[in-house]
């Protein structure tokens, strides 16, 4: 009895439980697989015996607030094509493991929903050893899937998200279809894109139909030379937030010219409600940050009330503003509509006597095609950015990564749709 309890709840699976003695304040279960021909751990062919090697242990799941460890004198086999290699065992990994596979299942699903801190003293490890965890987890999980990582990509989001302090960027690479990560690196350019595509055979990157992505040059030139039989689309989301900075802009030099502007006389006292912007007009403008960026649906009374003094004034910061929401309308009609509306709105911009704006309209004319494409095709790059979010939330979660491979590890099992699951349990 007590020999299967042991073995459901370390997670022995096929392995036959000989006995179990404490050492100190350690728990040592003594175990082995069932008796079965001889096989290759990595090709599965069935071998000659070639040794014994020394008992070895594995760290498994605590019992109590015991450590646990399974022990074995493991068997080598001599493979003719894979040379001299362990046997595989049911409770653990392919070497270097030296964990069962329970533990370390237990760690990968600790590892995204705790900080560092935590799970090392949890668990009782040290945290460098997480990341080599977490790849063999994601490792082993994808395996099971059956589902090649890179194959039958159609319409993939290339973007890049900053990782630490000092301009330190990662590249991904989303697949739309699947909604999960399929690629990171370190770095950001032309460099990691092509290393993505290196890694593709001249079938997965024929299949490429869609790439999204922010307007990037290094993005457009590698599509254009490596993939020319997929188009590049260009997320509204960022011609629009390119439209916000440049609107931003226009505001922050308004303020600085009401601020060298003279101020009016007034009396004595405090002004009245409402006098404020009146009696210093860099406040005035200063205010209108948030009414002017945010969607007119989004704002509050007093943030519509300050916008309408605004279109009054009839400056050119409410011109702006009526650019920057003409071009989120293009992005919302009708799509069989957005190429004449563009075309609308780059005229509207040329003409309108902002410099920030008509900088605006030549940077969009340059992407118009990418834009069009997006709207066409229905896709965007927001899915990826919800990707680099999940980033941003794994590095604050564990107070910054000093290995960017532990990172990458901990973004292939949080991103992707092969998530770990507590032992005895079913994937939620």
């Amino acid at each position: 009895m007590l020999k299967s309890v042991l073995k459901r709840a370390l997670g022995l699976g096929t392995a036959v439980v000989e006995g179990a003695r404490i050492e100190g304040e350690s728990i040592i279960v003594s175990a082995r697989p069932r008796r079965a021909a001889l096989r290759c751990p990595a090709c599965g062919r069935r071998c000659d015996g070639y040794d014994t090697l020394p008992a070895r242990r594995w760290r498994a799941p605590d019992v109590g607030s015991a450590r646990c460890y399974v022990e074995y004198a493991p068997r080598r086999v001599e493979c003719p094509e894979h040379g001299v290699r362990a046997e595989a065992v049911p409770w653990a990994r392919a070497a270097p493991s030296r964990f069962t596979s329970a533990f370390e299942d237990t760690v990968a699903w600790l590892a995204l929903h705790m900080c560092r801190s935590a799970l090392a003293e949890l668990m009782r490890v040290d945290w460098r050893t997480v990341g080599g965890i977490c790849a063999r987890v994601e490792a082993d999980l994808e395996a099971r899937d059956g589902r090649g990582r890179l194959d039958g990509l159609r319409r993939i989001g290339v973007d890049e998200t900053s990782y630490k302090r000092g301009h330190r960027y990662m590249t991904v690479v989303v697949d739309h279809d699947r909604g999960r990560v399929v690629w990171a690196s370190e770095g950001h350019g032309k460099r990691q894109l092509n290393d993505f595509l290196d890694h593709l055979t001249d079938v997965q990157r024929g299949s490429i139909e869609v790439v999204t992505a922010d307007g990037a040059r290094w993005i457009a030139d590698v599509v254009a030379e490596r993939l020319p039989g997929a188009e590049l689309a260009v997320d509204p989301f960022h011609a629009v937030s390119w439209a916000t900075e440049a609107l931003d802009d226009l505001r922050r030099e308004a303020w600085r010219e009401a601020r060298r502007a003279p101020r009016p006389k007034r009396g004595r006292g405090r002004p009245r409600k409402g006098e404020e912007a009146r009696a210093d007009p860099a406040k005035g403008v200063k205010g209108l940050r948030f009414p002017l960026l945010k969607n007119p649906e989004d704002l509050s009374e007093g943030q519509a009330s300050a916008l309408g003094a605004l279109r009054r004034s009839g400056t050119a910061l409410w011109r702006g503003y009526l650019l920057k929401e003409g071009l989120r309308a293009v992005f919302r009609g009708d799509p069989a509509d957005a190429r004449a509306s563009l075309d609308r709105w780059l005229s509207w911009a040329r003409r309108c006597r902002i410099p920030q704006f008509v900088e605006l309209s030549r940077k969009v004319r340059r992407k118009r095609e990418g834009v069009l494409r997006s709207i066409e095709l229905g896709v965007s790059n927001a899915r990826v950015e919800a990707v680099n979010n999940k980033i941003k939330v794994a590095v604050r979660q564990g107070y910054g990564f000093r290995n960017i491979d532990n990172l990458i590890a901990l973004v292939m099992l949080r991103c992707s749709d092969l998530r770990p699951a507590l032992p005895g349990r079913a994937a939620a």
